[in-house]
């Protein structure tokens, strides 16, 4: 009985304790129920969500060449649970002593405990070092001891992100553009960022024992897909070329606050280069502002070709009207013009090449002053001010004035006539000058040649005509005539030695000082440009130049200023388009050629090349090889070569004036040990002539900037233009 009553009890009291259990759930549940409302489910406790960012497409060259690429690099991190005891206790002290040698900011013992302590708290994501490493830094940290078994047996976890990064540096930067911290952006960068960005993934994390969040599977995960790879219309080498050409102008020490320049196709619009250059008070130059894109001011008398072409197109005058320039002052309206040299009576044609101010403002106000909307809506109607809407950001805007305006006076006719009272972009005026380059056919300027994905063109770009001719053919062909003239016998004769035809226009403006008026203290500011195109028969590209002056009491003029730089652009282009030394119909142009040069020191080699080359008359044709080696020969008047040849005997190689890599090969191939001083350009070497095979030669190097520039070719005409 007792027995009995003893299990009963102990029944009971089960009983209760089970009752007790089931009373504490019940009250729990009430209590979660209805009043935590706000507790989180224990998915969103142990689950996140975190953003994987999709890599930034590229921006290309015409070419292919990158612009602007992103550039994955990498973080590591370690899983501290993977590794077995043996091999951890194996290979930590000689991992600890790689990473302190690699990252230098702990010492080996540091790194130790910090991977001991992680691996006894199970940590699965121990950041080892925040710093980011790139491939070849990432393959390295991937070769030491544990780290080389692997994620699964030695527990490395490899991060990636990208970084942002320009090959060519600050190469047309402001046109590429660039994305602030603020996610604001500038050029095509900014403007074509959602094309760039692509569309981020998202991937699922769990947190882990100790607070880690780890990376899981989940059918949540989504992929990044990438952004757009940008090719655009730029040619790289003509790039490099136009900004050595503004630099080389800016490295003369003038006073120049800052200098553009821009290279457009005739045919297409599209912009084969660009370059803004801004002094950036350290005694350098940087591409910090575009002046071209978003720049507006007074172009001066470049934009005389606006006024050429209206009273050309409605009929008003002609090539060869005769306009008085009198003693290079005029008063019109209570409005002082001047030119710098009295011109005369002149043609409308040679006023135009002389640049005369006083000519053009006559020229203006005896056809228009009856009716100034007359000549406003004309200068409108050839979509001097028109918007481009173009592909990259920062747009100026042009400002052109009609008598509507109450700003609007009488005398600000005679401004427009020679370029002033009006506000242009460098890259209106441009565009403004391809369309007659073009016979009247104005393109819009454009930077981007497609959208690409995955080595597919996804959208194309192509030229776009803006609607309508800014004139007729026929007035085209006269305004070309005329700005030919400039070249030949007017502002811009310096560039009339060529072994090509330009034609374009100088030009000379007072840039206005902020609140008003063109002198302060007698300082004044300028810019100067020439403008214009090339081969001036069938024209391939059409190229503006300007730079900017400080505060100056000099001169500072487009033929001597923006001249130079335009012509070494001009050079260029030519020297890499051997098609123009022939003529549309075939034959050749009777510019001067001088005799062809050969690599230095080559005679024997130079031998085999001259027996094979054509001759085209009947003149001996001298090519100086080294510095005072000849070879000749002569050909009858059929162009057949005679076989007589006289060549000096190869003696040791003269390398001076070439680059040190061309220098390096010729020499080091030729059996000597090379040793060199300097940068640049070879200047000298040692010893000069009969080395031994295996000896040393030494070199002397230069920078360009350092030997002695050539002269610059002098303008002969003694006009100077405003």
């Amino acid at each position: 009985m007792e027995k009995h009553e003893l299990i009963f009890k102990r029944s009971a009291r089960v009983f209760q304790f089970l009752l007790l259990i089931l009373f504490l759930v019940i009250a729990r549940i009430i209590v979660v129920q209805f009043f935590k409302k706000d507790i989180k489910s224990g998915d969103k406790i142990a689950y996140r969500t975190r953003e994987i960012p999709s890599i930034r497409g590229d921006i290309l060259a015409k070419d292919g060449r990158l612009l602007a690429s992103s550039v994955p690099y990498y973080k590591i991190k370690m899983d501290c649970t993977v590794q077995e005891k043996d091999t951890f206790n194996k290979y930590i002290d000689g991992l600890a002593a790689s990473l302190a040698e690699f990252y230098q900011d702990k010492t080996a013992a540091q790194y130790k405990q910090m991977i001991v302590e992680g691996s006894q708290k199970g940590k699965r994501y121990l950041a080892i070092n925040n710093r980011l490493l790139d491939y070849s830094e990432l393959a390295q940290v991937k070769s030491f001891p544990l780290f080389n078994k692997g994620g699964n047996r030695g527990g490395i976890i490899v991060e990636e992100e990208s970084k942002r990064k320009y090959p060519y540096g600050r190469t047309a930067y402001r046109t590429i553009g660039f994305i602030n911290s603020l996610g604001v952006g500038t050029g095509i960068e900014g403007s074509c960022d959602y094309y760039l960005k692509g569309t981020p993934g998202r991937q699922m994390y769990q947190k882990m024992s100790g607070g880690e969040w780890v990376p899981i599977n989940s059918d949540q995960n989504l992929a990044p897909k990438d952004g757009y790879t940008i090719r655009t219309t730029i040619d790289i080498d003509l790039q490099e070329a136009v900004e050595d050409a503004l630099k080389e102008q800016l490295s003369k020490g003038i006073n120049v606050e800052g200098a553009t320049a821009v290279v457009m196709e005739r045919k297409t619009g599209a912009i084969r280069a660009i370059s803004n250059l801004k002094n950036n008070g350290k005694g350098g130059y940087d591409e910090s502002l575009n002046y071209a894109v978003g720049q507006a001011t007074e172009p001066g008398s470049v934009l005389k070709l606006v006024t050429l072409v209206a009273v050309l197109e409605d009929g008003v005058e002609t090539l060869s009207s005769m306009v008085d320039g009198g003693s290079g002052q005029w008063v019109y309206m209570n409005q002082k013009v001047t030119d710098s040299h009295a011109v005369g009576m002149q043609t409308l044609k040679g006023a135009f090449a002389h640049s005369s101010n006083v000519c053009f403002a006559k020229i203006v106000t005896r056809n228009y002053a009856s009716d100034p909307k007359k000549f406003v809506n004309r200068v409108q109607n050839m979509k001097l001010g028109e918007r481009f809407h173009l592909d990259i950001q920062g747009e100026g805007t042009a400002v052109i004035h009609s008598p509507d305006e109450s700003i609007w006076t009488p005398g600000l006719l005679a401004s427009m006539g020679f370029g002033y009272g009006m506000l242009i972009t460098p890259l209106h005026t441009l565009t403004f000058y391809n369309a007659i380059a073009n016979n009247g056919k104005m393109m819009k300027p454009y930077f981007i040649e497609s959208y690409e994905r995955d080595g597919k063109v996804e959208k194309r770009f192509k030229p776009q005509e803006i609607s309508g001719s800014i004139c007729s053919e026929k007035t085209a062909k006269m305004a070309q005539e005329a700005l030919r003239a400039v070249v030949t016998e007017g502002t811009g004769k310096m560039m009339n030695n060529e072994p090509f035809h330009i034609s374009g226009k100088t030009g000379t403006a007072r840039i206005a000082f902020e609140g008003g008026g063109y002198e302060r203290n007698g300082m004044r500011r300028y810019q100067a440009t020439f403008c214009g195109f090339f081969p001036s028969e069938d024209p391939e590209y059409t190229v503006i130049v300007i730079l900017y002056s400080g505060q100056t009491a000099g001169s500072f003029y487009g033929a001597s200023q923006a001249g130079p730089p335009f012509l070494r652009i001009a050079r260029f282009i030519y020297a890499n388009s051997p098609e123009w030394n022939v003529l549309l119909d075939g034959s050749q142009k009777s510019a001067k050629r001088s005799n062809p040069q050969i690599a230095k020191g080559m005679g024997k080699e130079s031998k085999i090349v001259m027996s094979a080359l054509p001759s085209t008359n009947s003149k001996d044709l001298i090519a100086q090889i080294g510095n005072s080696r000849y070879v000749s020969f002569r050909t009858d008047t059929s162009g057949v070569k005679a076989d007589s040849f006289t060549i000096e005997k190869d003696s040791l190689v003269n390398v001076v004036g070439m680059g040190l890599k061309d220098a390096l090969y010729i020499l080091e191939n030729q059996g000597f040990k090379v040793a060199f001083n300097g940068s640049g350009r070879v200047v000298e070497q040692t010893p000069k002539a009969h080395a031994e095979k295996g000896g040393t030669i030494t070199l002397q190097l230069r920078k360009k900037a350092e030997i002695k520039k050539e002269t610059e070719p002098e303008t002969t005409n003694n006009i100077t233009e405003q």
